[in-house]
């Protein structure tokens, strides 16, 4: 499985999510990604301890570096430096999410490398954009993604506290935005012969996760309402619980076509034609009547015995899913979710990215590398011979 970009060269300056899980879903598509670590490593090697614990595993470390080769080396010595360099003037892409500031005193921006290397694809993933007051303002996704783009608020009900992130979120969802625009500046590069800088951000990305909001705001002068399960407006779409207490939902968004499927499903066909509720206008005016009752009838049966009712009757619905359940879904696994790591003489299974290619088939090649465990094999890829890497290592340059 060569994978569409199979032949491309990517090298990688990310910590922690973003940044790496860009050059992850590249990996997957077949690039050649060389990750670039300090002495010290990815911070993200760290998730390891922060999972508690005598672990063996890293899953989130995992998941956002397999199939890239990775090198240490420390780009504060001139001679570190250089390699980054060499390792630049044979890639496609450079991959980061350092902070800007950062990069400029590494002398690693965008306008340095492509003064020299004008095809040179430079993409960068950073917490607020490229221009502003805050272009260099450290952010994890939890900030610019969750709470400052607005997604965090508009999902904490009225007078509640603002929900919690699960990690990586806006993280991995910005890492494909980024992974999407590299491809089409690699396809502009293969008419022109031109590289460019290709951007997106944290905060971007937020603001694109709930674009129905914000443009409705721009247009309209004022936001969606925040909907509750117990004043949704249209009962069809709303979350309801069993009696075993679990919950599912229902997801008659055209109100008016399946609102007769919904009260058969029920055993309520005589509602259909209810003056209360036989319109889309009447059931939005009677929702703190009719939600009540619809939560009394579902929690007579079990979640399975309701889906038998539903698909009879043609009612969209999907169950509100644990991790456990997820990750034992039999579409899950028919439908490519997970994938087989190669580990050795044996394989990992972990979660796959979220993209098929059925003409040039994808997928990883292997698990992370140990921290500088591809630094010999890059280094002499760049023509350095024994002796120079035994220096530079001696030196402290590499590891």
């Amino acid at each position: 499985m060569s994978g569409p970009l199979a032949g491309v060269r990517v090298v990688e300056l990310g910590v922690w999510v973003a940044g790496p899980a860009t050059g992850g879903i590249l990996a997957d598509w077949g690039a050649d990604v060389v990750k670039i670590e300090p002495p010290e490593g990815d911070p993200a090697r760290q998730f390891l301890s922060m999972l508690g614990g005598d672990v063996p595993f890293n899953p989130p470390f995992e998941l956002d570096n397999r199939s890239k080769r990775g090198i240490v080396v420390d780009l504060t010595k001139p001679e570190g430096y250089q390699v980054a360099r060499d390792l630049l003037a044979r890639a496609d892409v450079f991959l980061t999410n350092i902070r800007l500031d950062a990069l400029e005193r590494l002398r690693l921006d965008a306008a340095t490398l492509r003064a020299d290397a004008p095809g040179l694809v430079y993409a960068v993933l950073t917490g607020y954009g490229l221009d502003g007051p805050d272009r260099t303002r450290a952010a994890y996704d939890i900030g610019a993604f969750w709470a400052r783009s607005g997604v965090a608020g508009l999902l904490t009900s009225p007078g509640g506290e603002p929900p919690f992130q699960r990690g990586g979120m806006g993280d991995h969802g910005a890492g494909m935005t980024l992974a999407a625009g590299v491809c089409a500046a690699l396809v502009a590069r293969a008419r022109s012969g031109e590289g460019q800088v290709v951007a997106t951000s944290l905060l971007r990305h937020g603001m694109y996760t709930i674009g129905f909001d914000l443009n409705t705001a721009l247009r309209y002068g004022t936001a969606i309402g925040t909907a509750t399960h117990a004043t949704m407006g249209n009962p069809a779409i709303n979350c309801y619980q069993d009696a075993d207490r679990r919950w599912f939902w229902l997801i008659g968004l055209e109100g008016d076509r399946h609102w007769p499927d919904l009260c058969r499903a029920v055993e309520r066909p005589d509602w259909i034609d209810d003056e209360r509720f036989a319109t889309a206008s009447a059931r939005r005016h009677n929702v703190r009547e009719l939600i009540p009752a619809l939560d009394a009838i579902f929690a007579t049966r079990t979640r399975d015995e309701w889906g038998v009712a539903l698909d009879r009757e043609g009612m969209w619905w999907a169950p509100v899913q644990t991790p456990d359940e997820v990750l034992a879904d039999p579409q899950v696994h028919a439908g490519g979710g997970l994938v087989e790591v190669p580990d050795g003489d044996s394989t990992a299974t972990m979660i796959n990215s979220p993209v098929d290619f059925l003409g040039t088939p994808a997928g990883p090649r292997a698990m992370p590398p140990a921290l500088g465990q591809h630094t010999d094999e890059v280094l002499a890829e760049l023509g350095r011979n024994a002796a120079t890497i035994a220096a530079l290592r001696a030196s402290g340059v590499v590891a």
